[in-house]
């Protein structure tokens, strides 16, 4: 390997042999990489964002309200479950959404306790213009695989993620 291939998680690995000979720092080589990528995938995901005047938040409950399919309704359980927050935090952010224009709530014919919340069109513009934005971004990280490559990644992270996911 040149210099000039080298990365910085390839001195972090040479440092750490050189001081710590007698531990294996293997892992490093791999989950110090992701590590740093999920730093660089979080500013462009906020970059993404925040040119569309939302925060990571608000992106994700308008995306799950998105992924639906039209009306682009779910209850408030049903975002909870899609985006792994508390019931009174929920409740917090389908305010603020919907004082922005970007959700609103409506009984839910099914059962007269409960609520249905949907996006606007506004709220469909902006998460639909975000999310664009976003896969251009990505598709800029990945940029130095190609097609062949990303898929052989995206299986080897399936493979690690899919305990956690269980």
């Amino acid at each position: 390997m040149t210099e000039d291939s080298r990365d910085e998680v390839d001195r972090l690995v040479a440092a750490w042999q050189t001081e710590r000979p007698d531990l294996d720092v293997e892992p490093l080589q791999v989950l110090s990489r992701v590590s740093r990528l999920a730093k660089h995938l979080d500013r462009a995901r906020r970059a993404a964002f925040a040119e569309h005047d939302l925060e990571p938040w608000e992106f994700d409950v308008l995306t799950a309200l998105r992924r639906a399919g039209k009306p682009y309704e779910l209850s408030p359980g049903a975002l909870l479950r899609a985006t792994l927050v508390t019931s009174g935090t929920m409740t917090n952010r389908i305010d603020r959404l919907a004082q922005a224009g970007l959700v609103r709530r409506r009984p839910d014919p099914e059962d007269r306790r409960g609520v249905l919340v949907s996006l606007t069109d506004t709220g469909v513009t902006q998460v639909d213009a975000a999310f664009s934005d976003l896969l251009r971004r990505e598709r800029e990280l990945l940029s130095a695989l190609d097609t062949s490559e990303r898929a052989t990644l995206a299986g080897l992270l399936r493979t690690l993620l899919t305990p956690f996911d269980a």
